[in-house]
């Protein structure tokens, strides 16, 4: 067998058993001493609430008829928005390879596509 290089260690000692309580008195003391501000009320009893938090319904749609116009007109924005992502690959494309002809046609295209999505936003201006 080989020796190891460095000697073993001695057995590192353990933490003592937890016992509860403080060697500090001032912490053994009950919680409503330790934080008076705490009272048995605090939260529904408590006159500085005023608002308990949504009430019943939180979280279900309201207007459902708005709530299917705005999916309707992000569905299309985000298409309008893919189809521009698109656009500019092929311009950059076809612009890199020399072809600028085919580029300001797709540079037009990605105008057109701009107008569009600003026509989505000014058709309906109270949604805003």
């Amino acid at each position: 067998m080989t020796e190891t290089p460095f000697p073993q260690d001695p057995e590192a000692p353990r933490p003592p058993a937890y016992t509860p309580g403080s060697v500090q008195p001032r912490l053994n003391r009950p919680v409503h001493e330790r934080y008076p501000q705490i009272r048995p009320t605090s939260g529904y009893g408590d006159p500085r609430i005023r608002h308990t938090g949504p009430g019943p319904g939180a979280g279900t749609e309201q207007e459902p008829e708005r709530s299917s116009k705005l999916s309707a007109r992000l569905t299309l924005a985000l298409t309008v928005v893919i189809g521009q992502l698109w656009g500019l690959t092929v311009v950059v494309d076809e612009w890199m390879s020399g072809d600028t002809g085919t580029a300001w046609w797709g540079a037009g295209f990605l105008v057109l596509s701009f107008l569009v999505v600003l026509g989505l936003w000014l058709v309906d201006p109270k949604d805003r």
